[in-house]
């Protein structure tokens, strides 16, 4: 048995391990294999490891101090497969982003003082800056406070991230086809979908064109229904240059991801509360790793708010709005998201979220790395 040091934090809606940067296997080519150890994957259970058997729980934050004079610290993004031997690279998470400061804040990557702490993050997946604005209590990262965020039973001190310039983040597009629109052929005939990529690249995908109508809940979605949604995505992710269609599931299945949007439309949350068309601009359905997510990736929101603002997408004929301000309607509730525009072009995408550590300590693996 080998371990590393290892620190187990919730980060929005998600979970992670997170790991010095140093604690790292030396040769990254054995990244993979440690993290798949760690998580104890290929295994739906995830019995053997770290995961909670949920792509929301399967994820890893690599951060490091950075010797980079406009960043204070990079961070590594890696998704977990459940049940392939894969580890995803390829995009970042917003919610374990937030998790980012007040590591760096505990661990002395940084200096503070003061009440709160501006972290100035280099996400290395995208190679995209992101700001984080920790709240601070005695020279740490203060954990209490009374923000809810949707999908997290509850409160904490609020953590404001600003994910700069985020157009074009993996594909180096902000249409990675061109197009606002693009017409595609799939098993129940043509379709139109927009592919955008702001924080990372999302497929959209109307709801009623899948026979969806779109407040559907994680458990209401049938095997036909995810399977017509993934080769969807499968096509798109050819489109973007990831993968072959026929590849894509193994190859990217984290990017881009799938989500269906439609018109505002009341329903029932996962805690039970009634939603109602006042409160929001759209409803979307976002899919991780070929599930229905029970909430929605902060990267896929700043990625709404940026197709919000593109005239003739999916997304724009459906919120016809302008203000800065995008009320999403997702399974666990609705999350707001602020746009800073500058000459027609989105500077900064800003969004609320909670952190906290759970634990902290050596994590055990079978294989020396």
């Amino acid at each position: 048995m080998n371990k590393t040091k290892c620190t187990i934090m919730r980060g929005g809606t998600s979970k992670a391990a997170v790991f010095h940067y140093e604690d790292m296997p030396k040769d990254k080519n054995k990244w993979e294999n440690f993290l798949l150890d760690i998580m104890g994957s290929p295994d739906s259970r995830q019995i053997d490891g770290l995961g909670g058997a949920n792509s929301l729980t399967s994820k890893v934050a690599i951060i490091k101090k950075s010797d980079k004079k406009d960043y204070d610290v990079e961070y590594t993004f890696a998704q977990v497969s459940l049940t392939d031997k894969k580890v995803d690279f390829k995009g970042n998470c917003g919610n374990i982003s937030s998790v980012v400061g007040p590591f760096a804040v505990d661990e002395g990557l940084i200096k503070v003082a003061g009440e709160k702490s501006e972290v100035k993050i280099l996400n290395t997946n995208t190679n995209k800056l992101i700001v984080s604005e920790v709240e601070l209590e005695d020279g740490h990262a203060k954990v209490e406070g009374d923000t809810y965020i949707s999908g997290v039973p509850n409160p904490g001190s609020p953590i404001y991230l600003g994910f700069y310039e985020p157009e074009g983040s993996v594909t180096g597009k902000l249409l990675p086809t061109g197009k606002e629109e693009d017409s595609i052929e799939t098993s129940i005939g043509k379709i139109n979908i927009s592919i955008v990529d702001a924080a990372n690249p999302l497929v959209f995908i109307s709801a009623e064109d899948i026979g969806l109508k779109g407040t559907e809940l994680p458990d209401e979605f049938t095997e036909d229904k995810l399977k017509l949604i993934e080769e969807i995505r499968s096509i798109a992710a050819e489109m973007c240059g990831f993968a072959s269609r026929e590849e894509a599931t193994k190859k990217s299945p984290a990017v881009p991801k799938a989500t269906v949007v439609s018109a505002k439309a009341e329903y029932i949350d996962l805690s039970g509360n009634k939603r109602s068309e006042e409160e929001m601009d759209l409803v979307v359905r976002m899919m991780s790793m070929q599930k229905p997510h029970k909430a929605l990736a902060i990267t896929g929101a700043v990625c709404i708010t940026a197709a919000a603002s593109i005239e003739g997408t999916l997304v724009n004929k459906i919120v016809k709005s302008d203000s800065d301000k995008v009320r999403i309607a997702h399974p666990g509730g609705i999350m707001e998201t602020v746009a800073k525009n500058n000459d027609g072009k989105i500077e900064c995408v800003k969004v609320v979220r909670t952190a906290r550590r759970i634990m902290e300590g050596y994590v055990y693996t079978r294989e020396e790395y």
